[in-house]
């Protein structure tokens, strides 16, 4: 057995640093993954935010004041996209974990010849092209039916790109630590989309008392929905730079605390 193990070399990395065919087959197995289903993964999430904008706006009617200078619906309009980039990259990369233990094919996932860096970047570089395909597609159909333009390309590139992938690492954190899709729910219900609720999509924070205010100073998802909303009107709550230097940071926490999870086998039965 020692011969023969020595002789194939079985357990020896013959890929070099980087195993790139694997990683982008697996990068492009996640993307397929979601664009099968593309009703759910992606119209839906557009319907979605199409119903906030429309009930809203019907809701409170031409009363509204302006908000950061510009009407109340072109400031909503791009925090509801970022809702969604939000809620989607989370979605995604956790239920690539949360299906696969449930299933039992996630041991497909451990016996690849992958290192857990690049399992854990191929499915949160997945997630986050999931959310820049309904960025898009949201914006396109935004800017048909309202007064919406982007005045920072760069700018919006990145702000969506750390967003997805931040949330993309989260959603791999938690598909990791669930055990059952209750536990992912309770994520969802009580984590994701309250702090979503909770981060000026909706509202200016401006408006809040200060001691909300100095709250929603420190919640990421704020400088995630702030920064892509200055792309759009040129206006913003917080500080831009502030926000990229706190996103790029959390990136690599969240991406660490991801590697160094699935590298310990953190809840996965095989």
């Amino acid at each position: 057995m020692v011969e023969i193990i020595k002789k194939y070399k079985i357990g020896v990395r013959r890929f070099g640093l980087i195993n790139w065919v694997g990683a982008w087959t697996l990068y492009k197995k996640e993307v397929l993954r979601f664009l099968i289903v593309w009703i759910q993964t992606i119209f839906s999430p557009l319907v979605s935010s199409l119903l906030f904008l429309m009930v809203l706006t019907l809701a409170i009617g031409s009363d509204r004041s302006n908000v950061l200078g510009v009407p109340f619906i072109t400031f909503l309009a791009p925090g509801l996209i970022a809702m969604q980039v939000i809620q989607q990259a989370f979605s995604h990369s956790s239920s690539t974990f949360m299906i696969g233990k449930i299933q039992g094919n996630i041991v497909d996932l451990l016996y690849a010849p992958l290192s857990a860096t690049e399992v854990t970047i191929s499915i949160s570089l997945a997630a986050a092209t999931r959310s820049f395909m309904i960025a898009i597609v949201s914006i396109i159909v935004f800017y048909l039916i309202i007064d919406i333009q982007i005045k920072y390309f760069f700018l919006l590139f990145l702000f969506t790109f750390l967003t997805s992938f931040i949330l993309g690492n989260i959603g791999i954190i938690s598909g990791l630590w669930a055990e059952k899709f209750d536990h992912q729910a309770t994520i969802t219900n009580f984590v994701i989309v309250p702090l979503s609720f909770l981060s000026g999509t909706f509202y200016s924070i401006e408006r809040l008392p200060d001691f909300l205010k100095k709250i929603s100073e420190v919640n990421p998802f704020f400088y995630m929905i702030d920064g892509f909303r200055f792309c759009f009107i040129g206006q913003s709550d917080g500080s831009i730079k502030v926000g990229i230097i706190y996103l790029l940071i959390l990136s690599i926490l969240s991406w660490l605390a991801a590697y160094i999870l699935f590298k310990r086998g953190y809840k996965i039965k095989t």
